[in-house]
């Protein structure tokens, strides 16, 4: 049976490409659009949802809390431009010495 987290940040990273491809990067999308994808694609639920500067370019951060729990922030180029990450910690290694 396939991971299902894992699934889901395979999702993620694919709306994430999306969102950053020559395609979007030439119109802006709404702080709205940006949740409604995030959500869609994630399933969980939203938090928080802001509009920020990082440098020169606004990017909307999103607070999701997932189906599993945990607290995952996104943030979206808000014009399309510019760079979109998960900044959810990694996944702790199994240790298994």
């Amino acid at each position: 049976m396939p991971n299902v987290r894992a699934l889901r940040l395979l999702a993620i990273a694919l709306l994430l490409a999306a969102l950053m491809s020559p395609a979007s990067a030439q119109r802006a999308i709404s702080l709205q659009d940006a949740v409604d994808r995030v959500q869609r694609e994630t399933g969980g639920k939203i938090l928080s949802a802001e509009t920020v500067r990082q440098g020169r370019a606004s990017v909307y951060r999103i607070k999701v809390l997932t189906r599993e729990g945990r607290v995952q922030v996104v943030t979206v180029p808000a014009a399309g431009s510019g760079r979109a990450n998960d900044r959810t910690p990694p996944p702790e290694p199994d240790d298994d010495r």
